[in-house]
């Protein structure tokens, strides 16, 4: 969300440069230059220093620290967090900003990352300008509404992106923009009665009714008045006399109607207002954050989850972070009795973490609390994998239930060289060792295998990081990772054939269910990746309304077909017809519950019909 360019620009001299270049605009890693590589460890143990207080273990503010990233929107949906953001390019010197990210948490403190599902490309009448957008669920369908510049006008102009994934891809709703009158930061709200608004604004405030598909509005947009009574007085700037400068985050609490905003300018601190209807008439009830930080724009996000209230925002915080190079951050807080809410004050603490993470049960690589060195990108196995992984780097992983002890550990691994070690270790990178798998070189950085190494201590809740050791340049590359527990042996764990292509199929939109009844547990099926003469699928198996001690899922090859190899099941075939059944350690599901297995087949993908059985 930029604040008034023409302010802006005379008031910031220099702007840090980060020395993490990032993935370019494709999603391909750059190549880290030595100099780089030399400065990074001072520039680290600076950012330490200034953002790790006295007996604070590990700063989880900002949440990313892959990119930076900027005007955070949270949405909760099934029982999960995602995070949408815009990316502010490195090295930026304005508001440089081609695409939007998405991530997820279900704790507040591990996030992943879903790459990129929607830039400016996403809509042909734009040019460019990636700003501040919000997304909403309605309808099975999720809508993100977000400012880019006209091509054909050169005005900023709201368009519409749509999905049936909370994490993407996204297209474009319309065509067109669904308003367009040089102004941004769009909000949306969807009221007790079904009626849904769209705000905006900078330098005015304004609201339309969306109608129920989302995609477009009755009457005509109306400017909110904008008034010292409903949104603060502003000092020395006779033109804009209330505090209201950008960004308005709606919502509805207990009856009452929240305008939350970037106040004054420049620099911004988050203000917000009240009213008894969503058009007003609104009361300005103070500020939410005072100016902190060294970005001089903010941007507010505010959402309940599991029983709390978050509230996002950004920050300069990265090292060479500041107005154009922003880092999104949360906190956690309540509100006051009487429904207003408390000043907060950014910290490096952030949020505290909401339960545990499971290690029996695969995690994405890119699933981080903390890293230092790491990129992401695409990867070739679909979602998004761990890259650019150099001698000493490491990712933190926050509050890893071991419960009792694992036995063993895998991870999906890719390397064009040697390899390395990834070495598992307790509460901080130099902390107890409990697991080193050597990874060899596979023939490519897509060209994926699984390894698997022993497990000695890891029991109880901890911290876990994975330290990343090697040679000189790039070592290797990482997809995902999952313990097993003391007790158990893992499945065979496929790789990836050679001839695994460099462009993936996108993942099945639609799987294929097993039919339900009273075998006791249902079955899933989802393509992952396909290659000629070959794919990879994915079969979930859940539980029904009581628990089952074991299940088996089966299904007919069709022609061509035939089943290779499968991971976290046992694989028997006769002709066509195909089983897979639990392993020692995850036939055993609660009521509702679910576990995954996934094969390799050559032929092309099915649709199969599965049938689900307890045993």
């Amino acid at each position: 969300m930029p604040a008034s360019p023409s302010t802006v620009r005379g008031r910031i001299a220099s702007v840090g440069r980060r020395f993490r270049p990032g993935p370019d605009e494709n999603g391909l890693s750059r190549p880290r230059t030595a100099w780089q590589r030399v400065i990074a460890p001072a520039a680290l143990l600076l950012c330490t220093l200034t953002l790790i207080p006295t007996g604070v273990a590990r700063a989880d503010n900002p949440i990313v620290q892959t990119i930076y990233t900027a005007d955070p929107a949270p949405l909760v949906y099934n029982n999960r967090v995602y995070l949408y953001t815009g990316h502010d390019e490195d090295n930026s010197t304005y508001y440089t900003m081609k695409e939007w990210r998405v991530w997820s948490s279900a704790d507040m403190v591990n996030w992943t990352d879903h790459g990129s599902p929607m830039s400016v490309a996403t809509f042909s009448w734009a040019s460019q300008d990636a700003w501040a957008g919000q997304t909403i669920y309605r309808n099975g369908k999720f809508y993100w509404y977000v400012p880019v510049k006209s091509r054909s006008t050169g005005a900023m102009s709201i368009g519409v992106g749509v999905s049936t994934s909370p994490t993407g891809p996204f297209t474009d709703a319309i065509g067109r923009p669904l308003v367009s009158n040089g102004q941004i930061d769009p909000t949306v709200f969807i009221d007790d009665n079904g009626q849904a608004y769209l705000y905006w604004g900078n330098p005015d405030l304004w609201y339309v009714k969306l109608n129920s598909d989302m995609i477009s509005y009755s009457g005509q947009p109306t400017k909110i008045e904008l008034t010292t009574a409903g949104f603060g007085t502003r000092t020395g700037n006779s033109s804009r006399p209330t505090l209201f400068e950008e960004g308005p985050w709606v919502y509805k609490r207990n009856g009452l109607y929240y305008n939350v905003f970037a106040a004054d300018c420049c620099s911004e601190h988050i203000a917000y207002s009240t009213a008894p209807s969503p058009t007003g008439p609104w009361t300005y009830r103070g500020a939410v954050m005072p100016t902190q930080g060294s970005s001089f724009t903010n941007h507010p996000g505010i959402v309940d989850y599991k029983g709390n209230s978050y509230f996002f925002y950004h920050n300069g915080a990265l090292p060479g972070g500041g107005g154009f190079t922003r880092s999104v951050a949360v906190e956690k807080f309540s509100y006051n009795a009487d429904g207003t809410i408390p000043l907060m004050n950014m910290t490096t603490s952030g949020a505290p973490q909401v339960g545990t993470l499971d290690p029996y049960t695969r995690q994405e690589a890119e699933t981080i609390a903390w890293e230092s060195g790491v990129e992401t990108e695409r990867s070739s196995d679909g979602g998004m994998d761990v890259s650019q992984i150099e001698n000493g780097d490491w990712i933190k992983v926050k509050g890893v239930a071991f419960g009792t002890g694992a036995s063993t550990w895998s991870a999906r691994v890719a390397s064009a060289t040697n390899g390395g070690t990834i070495e598992a270790r307790l509460d901080s990178a130099t902390g107890t060792r409990v697991a080193a798998c050597a990874v060899l070189g596979t023939g490519g950085w897509q060209t994926w295998r699984t390894v698997s190494c022993p497990v000695s201590g890891a029991a109880g809740t901890h911290d876990l990081y994975l330290r990343f050791t090697g040679g000189s340049g790039y070592l290797f590359n990482l997809d995902w990772w999952q313990f097993s527990p003391t007790g158990t042996t893992p499945s065979s764990t496929p790789a990836t054939p050679s001839s695994t292509p460099a462009t993936p199929s996108p993942s099945s939109a639609t799987p294929s269910p097993s039919p339900t009844g009273s075998t006791g547990c249902t079955a899933s099926y989802r393509t992952v990746n396909s290659w000629s003469g070959g794919f990879q699928g994915e079969v979930t198996v859940t539980a029904g309304s009581a628990p089952v001690g074991g299940w088996a899922v089966g299904w007919t090859a069709t022609s061509g077909q035939t089943v290779t190899e499968a991971w976290n099941g046992t694989l028997s075939s006769t002709g066509s017809a195909i089983t897979v059944r639990n392993t020692t350690y995850n036939g055993s599901l609660a009521a509702g519950a679910s576990t995954t297995f996934g094969f390799l087949a050559d032929g092309t993908p099915p649709s199969p019909a599965l049938a689900c059985s307890s045993t």
